[in-house]
């Protein structure tokens, strides 16, 4: 098997470049369940499931992590062959050519966007939560505002000291924030005694298929992200094989932490964990865990929403890097920090508007948690689309290389169908105002993205025609 080392295109800039084999299997898992956000999932999602999926909440749940497995599948077959800090907008542009490289490129900026600026807002929640139950009184308008922006700026400033530094802060978050959801759940199993055992659960007991489906529309929500690694490829040691291995054992291990999860919050609320606004500290009462736990609980939860800002702020600034080198965003962006080595210019770019729509949100008299849902929402069209280009350009470049992956097909077809369904589920029937309006609002977004691309196409066509190709090695020979 012969193995050859390519490097694509690149613009000559003096710049330093980023960071090379810093990135260890570790560091890169941490960066795919920050994204994830495990713990803030677990502290709704499943509560909200429950009101469709009833007893099948945790089918829901291993079902999506089956699809989303599906999407990783697709996307491992290029960590596997090819490392670029562009992530799937690199990826796509072996296959679907620079607009398909370029609107999997927006699409993917818009869903971090999203996800980083609603997880500040539910960084904002808890750690107001927590200060208060900690005697220290904080609320109203000033103190939200405060908050974004101290917090906002931490995130932005851990991204830009170094990606080492960012990767393991989000790692000892998310380890703690895991550690002490997990201690309770079990816990609560241990406190149910024999009625840990929920026959109706496994059952089915009053579950109609229909309800776990669209259960499961909720249940792939809770892992968009999950494939940031890829964006640390070439800082990553050993990227063809780190790489991969990240993406899908985080998917894995979080989706088995999801049905566990699931199961378990029906298995001690019932009926009442569709109605409850916070499960956790609902069960951590029921289960008699002392006054100091839920402080605690609160903690991991605020940990882990900042961790996933600065998870896709990472991969934001990757992007945004390859495609200031390559002309597409004004070449300034495609700069690295000369000590950090990290994409500082296009972090700085970004990190203000992530601080500011929380911010005018507030203003606008809109609760925090309200911020969560509806500007996730929004980021979340974006990863759809990112998803269903992805599995569909696996495809393509596969048969272009001649490798032989079976397996491929069948995902490729998950993925999309999912990821189409997943589109529609929340578009139709049409939901209340706002989540009716937000659909259309990144429609706009992307139209206003691609007029920008119809205008680099006619002004600077060599520019169009290597989007996603810079900054790229590829390891050929693998099948």
């Amino acid at each position: 098997m012969s193995e050859s080392l390519q490097t694509g295109p690149r613009t000559d800039t003096g710049d330093a470049g980023l960071r090379r084999g810093v990135m260890g299997g570790g560091e890169l898992a941490a960066q795919a369940i920050a994204n994830i956000a495990p713990s803030a999932v677990i502290a709704f999602t499943a509560a909200a499931i429950y009101t469709t999926a009833s007893g099948g909440t945790w089918i829901s749940f291993a079902l999506a992590t089956v699809v989303i497995l599906s999407v990783g599948y697709c996307i491992s077959q290029f960590a596997k062959r090819r490392s670029s800090a562009g992530s799937l907008y690199s990826y796509a542009a072996t296959a679907l050519g620079p607009f398909g490289a370029y609107l999997t490129g927006v699409s993917l900026l818009i869903g971090c966007f999203g996800i980083a600026a609603g997880s500040l807002s539910g960084a904002v929640a808890y750690t107001a939560t927590l200060l208060n139950q900690l005697g220290l009184a904080v609320g109203g308008l000033a103190a939200q505002i405060v908050l974004a922006i101290v917090l906002g700026s931490l995130a932005t400033l851990f991204t830009i000291r170094g990606i080492r530094l960012s990767a393991r802060i989000s790692l000892v978050l998310e380890l703690v924030s895991v550690s002490i959801i997990t201690v309770l759940l079990v816990v609560t199993l241990v406190h149910l005694g024999p009625d840990a055992f929920d026959a109706d659960q496994f059952r089915l007991s009053d579950v109609k298929p229909s309800g776990i489906v669209v259960g499961m529309v909720l249940a792939i929500l809770g892992f968009v992200g999950f494939s940031s690694a890829d964006a640390l490829a070439r800082e990553a040691k050993d990227p063809y094989r780190a790489v991969p291995r990240a993406i899908m054992w985080s998917a894995a291990g979080v989706g088995v932490l999801y049905v566990f999860a699931a199961y378990t919050q029906v298995a001690a609320l019932g009926p009442a964990l569709g109605e409850s606004a916070q499960p956790l500290d609902d069960i951590a009462t029921l289960v008699g865990m002392p006054t100091w736990f839920n402080p605690i609980l609160n903690f991991g939860i605020a940990a882990s929403f900042f961790a996933v800002v600065v998870a896709p702020m990472n991969v934001i600034g990757r992007i945004l890097y390859v495609m200031g080198k390559e002309g597409v965003v004004p070449s300034a962006i495609g700069r690295t920090h000369p000590t950090h080595l990290t994409p500082h210019r296009a972090l700085i770019t970004v990190a203000p508007l992530v601080i500011a729509v929380p911010v005018v949100m507030y203003l606008r008299d809109v609760a925090p948690m309200d911020v969560v849902t509806w500007v996730d929402t929004y980021g979340t069209y974006g990863y759809m689309v990112a998803y269903a280009a992805a599995a569909l350009a696996a495809v393509v470049y596969l048969r272009s290389i001649n490798a032989r992956v079976p397996l491929v097909w069948p995902a490729a077809i998950v993925a999309i169908v999912s990821m189409a369904y997943v589109f529609y589920a929340n578009v139709y029937p049409v939901p209340p105002y706002p989540l009716n309006v937000i659909p259309w609002l990144f429609i706009l977004t992307v139209a206003a993205a691609l007029a920008w691309y119809l205008i680099l196409r006619r002004r600077s066509p060599h520019v169009v025609a290597n989007i996603g190709t810079s900054d790229v090695e590829t390891l050929e020979g693998i099948g």
